[in-house]
C-alpha cells in the first residue's frame, strides 16, 4: 500500500510539474519567440495563435491551466515575450499581468504626415488612420501640444525609442511629445533665445539645413549662412523649401519656372522662414541650427563631382563661379532636371 501510494503520489507529482513547471515554449534556433495579441483580441485566438505558430510544446496543458486560472476572462494586449524555460504558470502569469516586451521604434525621417502614419503603422498596433484623423484636428493639437497642423512635424525627432507595441495613436503622440520636451532643455531654449528664435522655428530651419546635406560638417556652415540671411533681411532662396511647394524632392536642378510656384514655402518670393518644417528634423541637424558656424557666407551650392559637400561665397560673383562649376558637371552627365 506505501508503495502504491508513493507511485501514485510520484505520478501525481510529475504531472503536476508538467502542467505548471516544466519548459512549455518550443525552442528555435532563431531564438525567443514574441505573441501579438491585439487589443480586444480573445482568448480562443490567442490559443489560435499559439497552436498555429508552433509556439508551445503542449498547447493542450497550457489551455487547461489557462481556463482554471481565469486567463480567457483576462486577455491583455501587448507583445510578449517567448523565453524557452517558461513553463505554463510562469508564462501565463506573464500574459496575465501585461509583463509586455517594449518595442524598438525606429523613427526615420519624414516629409509628410501619412510617411509617418505608414511608419507606425509597421511597427505599433496604432492604427493609422486613427493617427492621420489626431494630425489633422488643429484645435486639440494646440490644446494638447501647443502646435497646429502646420507645426506638429517639430513633434517628431527621429530616432529610436522604446515603446510598448500596443501604444494607440494618441499614446504614440504623447509619447513624442515628451521626448521633444526632453530634447528642448533649458540649455538649448537659451541657444534658441540668443538667435532669436522660437523652438518651432530652429526646427523650420534644421528640417532646411537636413535636407540641404547629410554631411555633418556642412550642417553649422549652411545654418549659418541661412541665419546670415535672415539677420541681413535676405530671402532665404532654400532649394529643399521649393521643392516641397512643387512636391518632388527627386530634383537636381531648380528651373526659374519652379521659383514661380505660389506657395509660402516658396522662399524665393517670400522672405523669413516658411510656415513649418519640411522634414522631420533630427538632432543632428537641431543642433546644428543651435551652435552654428560663424562665418561671413551669404551663399552656398553643391560642390561638383557628386561629393556631398558645398562650396561656400561670401560675395554673389563668387558664389555664380561656384554654381557655374556644378552646373557645368551636370551638364557633362547629361542631367537636365
Amino acid at each position: 500500500m506505501l508503495l502504491t501510494l508513493l507511485v501514485l503520489g510520484g505520478i501525481g507529482l510529475y504531472g503536476a510539474w508538467r502542467v505548471l513547471w516544466r519548459p512549455n515554449v518550443a525552442e528555435s534556433a532563431e531564438g525567443p519567440a514574441y505573441l501579438f495579441i491585439r487589443t480586444g483580441e480573445p482568448y480562443q485566438d490567442v490559443l489560435l495563435t499559439l497552436q498555429k505558430f508552433e509556439l508551445l510544446r503542449e498547447p493542450a496543458t497550457f489551455d487547461w491551466l489557462a481556463r482554471r486560472r481565469g486567463y480567457p476572462q483576462r486577455v491583455r494586449p501587448g507583445r510578449y515575450r517567448l523565453d524557452f524555460d517558461l513553463g505554463n504558470e510562469a508564462l501565463l502569469g506573464r500574459l496575465m499581468r501585461g509583463e509586455q516586451d517594449t518595442v524598438d521604434f525606429a523613427l526615420d525621417a519624414f516629409k509628410y504626415k501619412p510617411q509617418l502614419a505608414r511608419q507606425v503603422q509597421r511597427q505599433l498596433e496604432a492604427d493609422s488612420t486613427s493617427l492621420r484623423v489626431l494630425l489633422n484636428r488643429p484645435e486639440w493639437l494646440q490644446q494638447r501640444y501647443g502646435v497646429d497642423t502646420t507645426a506638429v512635424l517639430t513633434l517628431f525627432i527621429p530616432g529610436h525609442y522604446r515603446l510598448l507595441w500596443n501604444t494607440s495613436a494618441q499614446g504614440f503622440l504623447d509619447s513624442m511629445a515628451a521626448q521633444h520636451r526632453r530634447f528642448w532643455t533649458e540649455v538649448r531654449r537659451k541657444r534658441a533665445d540668443s538667435l532669436q528664435l522660437t523652438p518651432t522655428e530652429v526646427h523650420v530651419l534644421a528640417s532646411i539645413v537636413q535636407r540641404e546635406t547629410a554631411k555633418k560638417e556642412d550642417k553649422p556652415l549652411i545654418a549659418g549662412v541661412y541665419l546670415n540671411r535672415l539677420r541681413r533681411g535676405m530671402k532665404l532662396q532654400a532649394d529643399p523649401t521649393l521643392l516641397w511647394a512643387i512636391g518632388n524632392f527627386g530634383v537636381r536642378r531648380v528651373l526659374n519656372k519652379d521659383k514661380l510656384v505660389d506657395s509660402p514655402y516658396n522662399t524665393y518670393k517670400h522672405k523669413g522662414l516658411p510656415p513649418g518644417p519640411i522634414t522631420s528634423a533630427n538632432r543632428q541637424s537641431l543642433d546644428a541650427v543651435l551652435k552654428p558656424a560663424a562665418h561671413d557666407y551669404l551663399f552656398f551650392c553643391a560642390q561638383a563631382g557628386g561629393t556631398g559637400y558645398s562650396d561656400f561665397a561670401a560675395t554673389f560673383a563668387e558664389h555664380k563661379k561656384n554654381a557655374r562649376r556644378y552646373q557645368h558637371w551636370l551638364d557633362s552627365l547629361n542631367i537636365k532636371r
